[in-house]
């Protein structure tokens, strides 16, 4: 059950941060206007990297799932 949650919890992270890098990179490109962030070059570069973070996570927790179904 522990390698279940463990599963869940780096799915559900990499999702989070795939959203959130996905606004911030909205917001560095002007796509999403109305904040201090809007036109950043900075948050343009923090949106693309915590989406590369958030797929490599993601990613983690669905092999840990395909490595569990073969061991059973």
């Amino acid at each position: 059950m522990n390698r279940r949650v463990g599963r869940i919890v780096l799915i559900t992270v990499g999702v989070i941060a795939v959203l959130v890098g996905a606004v911030w990179t909205g917001q560095g490109l002007n796509l999403i206007p109305g904040s201090v962030m809007s036109g950043s070059r900075l948050w343009l570069t923090v949106g693309v990297i915590l989406i590369v973070v958030g797929i490599i996570v993601g990613t983690l927790g669905l092999r840990q799932s395909g490595r569990d179904r073969t061991s059973k």
